[in-house]
């Protein structure tokens, strides 16, 4: 279905559900009763966590950095924890649980150094020229200067990867549905040993790039290190 309508030279296409059936039939696949699953494992969205791999024939002629890794040179960040603990207690997947970790101890402000709120989080809604999408969780913030920002978050355990799929889309949601606002893109990432990568992303050339990258870990206050605060200073 793919290569009946890609050519050479367009950066993107659209196909109806009719379109898949047809495959399917040609094919002799079955397809699952909702087969906008299938679909949604190939956007990497977050409520997925066995994400599918493109055909190498596809991605050769798609993105050519499909995925956004953290790094392992980065100085780790010791903050207090403030995440009550019924909602650790209680988080039904990573997922939920990483998106929660961040809105209790306010991570969104301290990354971004301004005043954030959540709007909304599991966000369907759709972008024109893409479809439906879903945004793991909408922030609103302000900064010192009194600029408005829209900051969609997209959020990872420990073994799904940041893909820059969802966070074009994210960005698209933030240029037509706030376009008067300064859109902040976000992405957290579980990682080894409590820690949590934060990036800024931004899309330039329709290509998504890494503006910042910072890793934190959430301690208890006897745990915090007082000489590691006094260094924070410098």
């Amino acid at each position: 279905m793919f290569f009946d309508k890609y050519h050479e030279g367009i950066i993107e296409f659209e196909f109806t559900y009719e379109d898949i059936e047809r495959a399917a039939n040609d094919l002799g696949i079955a397809l699952p009763e909702n087969f906008e699953d299938v679909l949604l494992s190939f956007e990497n969205y977050s409520s997925f966590s066995n994400q599918t791999e493109r055909p190498q024939s596809v991605t050769h002629q798609t993105i050519s950095n499909e995925y956004i890794a953290p790094r392992y040179d980065i100085v780790v960040t010791e903050i207090f924890d403030f995440t009550p603990e019924l909602i650790r207690a209680y988080a039904l997947d990573d997922e939920q649980a990483l998106l929660a970790v961040v809105r209790y101890n306010r991570l969104i402000d301290t990354f971004l150094g301004l005043t954030a709120y959540s709007l909304q989080n599991h966000l369907r809604t759709t972008v024109k020229g893409m479809g439906q999408i879903e945004i793991d969780e909408l922030y609103i913030g302000l900064d010192r200067n009194g600029c408005h920002h829209v900051i969609p978050v997209q959020a990872k355990g420990g073994k799904d990867r940041i893909g820059v799929v969802q966070t074009a889309q994210d960005i698209r949601f933030a240029g037509q549905r706030f376009p008067g606002m300064r859109c902040r893109a976000i992405a957290a990432q579980f990682m080894e040993d409590e820690v949590i990568a934060l990036f800024e992303l931004t899309l330039r050339n329709d290509e998504i790039k890494v503006v910042e990258e910072r890793h934190y870990r959430l301690v208890p206050a006897d745990r915090l290190d007082p000489q590691a605060v006094r260094d924070y200073r410098d």
